[in-house]
């Protein structure tokens, strides 16, 4: 029974000095090195950085979760130095034993994750997550209920840094499929039009950068400027084929990440992307105006005419087809599915098996899904309701 004491006794003081490392290293580590890392997939540098954004919590937490490690292994020792020794014996042990595990488990960890910020919570990220998340836990339970909580008033600057760190992150594990126009939103313009049908289309469009066609829409040629169409009327040039002014198209794979994609964008003077699948046809298009909104959240001028993905009415939800799933799950308040469909619409044709009709209900964890508009094969409106 004393091997087995000791035995616990060292585990715990061996985590608890791995976490008291860990955590010294954790919050000498600078946020911004640590964003850094994880926008290059470091491994840990993503856990890191979603710590630091409470670092005031993170040593009253951490600390409480140690404090408990040191005490479970405390209890076995102090047994069997009972059973062992007595008297003056027992009294120099309990010393000795104090002293040791202060160097053990504080300063010794201490001073090696100071001298390592970032590294070395790296390599435990995992677990800190984990400890501290307990002694949060812990913490919140022996709280006084009673008492007055001031800490839930945060400076509106400290939520706006959070919320933006946060899509930092997001965006590095976000592809190319997630953020693009579907190829049935294309606007598109076939390389056999004239130059009025070209210009034609731009104005009502809107866009100043539009995909040329071959044969078929995975037959994407080129990309015509709005400026181009523009010259050629200021310069009274003769009338030429769309596809001899067009400019080469820039491809990308639907599974590319876009934080790779936006940098690949910049550095090549790219502003739009057509996406492909994996069998080379036409997925959609990306613009890097798409990307940076992932980053920083819609961004609309005075040409845009905004409509909002999802509208609630007496408890139903007008939603997008074109909404993500996992958007609209946050908005309702359950989980649903999204591993084999990214929007809504995506879920309703799974339900479905097939294109539905216009009015057809389908039934989903206590939500009820309606296709309220069908354009051709494509659900364009959905109708959410809670059964």
């Amino acid at each position: 029974m004393i091997i087995v004491g000791w035995i616990a006794a060292f585990v715990f003081i061996t985590v608890a000095a791995m976490l008291r490392a860990g955590g010294a290293s954790l919050i000498r580590t600078p946020r911004a090195d640590a964003l850094r890392d994880a926008r290059v997939n470091a491994s840990g540098a993503e856990t890191v950085t979603r710590l630091l954004l409470d670092r005031s919590e993170i040593q009253p937490a951490l600390g409480t979760t140690i404090t408990a490690l040191i005490v479970l292994a405390v209890i076995p020792m102090t047994w069997a130095l009972t059973d062992m020794l007595g008297g003056v014996e027992l009294g120099i042990a309990l010393l000795v034993m104090t002293i040791g595990l202060l160097l053990v488990v504080d300063v010794v960890p201490r001073w090696l994750g100071r001298n390592r910020p970032g590294s070395l919570a790296y390599r435990i990220a995992s677990a800190l997550s984990v400890a501290i998340a307990i002694g949060a836990a812990a913490g919140d339970l022996i709280a006084d209920p009673d008492e007055d909580d001031d800490s839930g008033e945060s400076d509106p600057s400290d939520a706006e840094e959070r919320e933006l760190i946060l899509s930092v992150l997001e965006f590095t594990d976000t592809i190319v499929r997630e953020v693009m126009v579907p190829r049935t939103d294309m606007i598109t313009i076939d390389g056999a039009a004239s130059t009025d049908d070209a210009v034609d289309i731009v104005l009502s469009s809107g866009r100043s950068r539009v995909p040329v066609t071959g044969e078929s829409v995975d037959h994407v040629v080129g990309v015509i400027y709005a400026r181009d169409l523009l010259e050629m009327f200021d310069q009274e040039s003769p009338v030429r084929p769309i596809q001899s002014i067009s400019h080469d198209a820039y491809f990308v794979p639907e599974t590319k990440p876009i934080s790779e994609l936006l940098r690949e964008m910049q550095a090549n003077q790219q502003h739009m992307a057509i996406v492909i699948d994996e069998f080379g046809g036409t997925a959609g298009l990306v613009t890097i105006e798409d990307l940076i909104e992932e980053l920083v959240g819609e961004i609309v001028d005075e040409y845009d005419e905004e409509e909002p993905m999802i509208v609630e009415v007496d408890g139903t939800w007008l939603v997008d087809a074109r909404l993500d799933v996992d958007d609209l799950a946050e908005v309702v308040g359950i989980e649903l599915p999204s591993d084999e469909w990214d929007t809504v619409g995506g879920l309703v044709l799974e339900l479905a098996g097939r294109v539905p009709e216009e009015g057809e209900a389908f039934d989903l964890d206590g939500l009820v899904f309606t296709a309220d508009s069908v354009q051709g094969r494509r659900v364009a409106r959905v109708r959410v309701t809670r059964v």
